[in-house]
């Protein structure tokens, strides 16, 4: 019974010679690596992400994001996929019932999509990433999104915007591009935009009250060529 329960000792609590970590700590683990690259690209930029300091941040030997993961690519991915917001919506959530053609609908989501940005710096470097370097797991996320927002546009807004459907995504587009970069721009500066700050709560309400303004406006313009 004693080398029995070494036996297992050994199998699940002691680190074995290939620098296997307890079974029961491998998603700890996991998540500290995730963890990690989070916090480089949040205080250090993309450019960080790099073998040895993330396993340095995480505090673990760098051998288990190959084990883990497969690689730091593969690492950098998965968290790509966790911290994405477009990633969080699932397509069930994309056919709500809805009787106003997406309006309320469309006004929420560019505000929450608003204010992850806003509260995301991690997100925010990932967005300047992605504008910098040309990486698959990067054109993977920009695809992942379209997908999604493929499936809230075809079957929520085209119905209602028909024969303007296509100016109504090409609004939301700068609509949408407008508030990441505003996001972005007050992350990385100081200084105003058009005379508002992104930063300060008075200069958020305003953009959000503008947000919803040209929502409504496409809208109205909309309910005019259906009436």
């Amino acid at each position: 019974m004693t080398y029995f329960i070494l036996f297992l000792f050994k199998i699940f609590y002691v680190e074995d010679k290939a620098g296997n970590t307890p079974v029961r700590d491998k998603e700890k683990s996991k998540q500290k690596f995730l963890n990690a690259v989070g916090k480089l690209l949040r205080t250090k930029g993309f450019s960080a992400l790099k073998v040895n300091d993330i396993a340095a941040v995480a505090g673990l030997d760098k051998k288990l994001i190959y084990k883990y993961f497969g690689g730091r690519d593969q690492l950098v991915d998965q968290y790509l996929v966790s911290i994405d917001f477009w990633s969080n919506v699932k397509q069930d959530d994309a056919q709500p019932a809805i009787t106003d053609g997406g309006r309320e609908f469309t006004k929420q989501m560019v505000l929450q999509q608003y204010d992850y940005v806003a509260s995301n710096k991690e997100f925010q470097k990932i967005l300047l990433w992605g504008l910098s370097e040309k990486r698959k797991s990067l054109q993977n996320l920009a695809d992942e999104r379209e997908v999604v927002g493929e499936v809230l546009l075809k079957n929520i807004t085209d119905p209602f915007f028909k024969d303007k459907a296509e100016n109504f995504r090409a609004s939301m587009a700068i609509i949408i591009s407008g508030a990441y970069y505003l996001n972005m721009y007050s992350g990385a500066s100081n200084s105003t935009f058009c005379g508002i700050d992104p930063a300060k709560e008075q200069g958020e309400k305003a953009i959000k009250k503008a947000i919803v303004n040209l929502v409504d406006m496409l809208y109205e313009d909309g309910k005019k060529q259906n009436g």
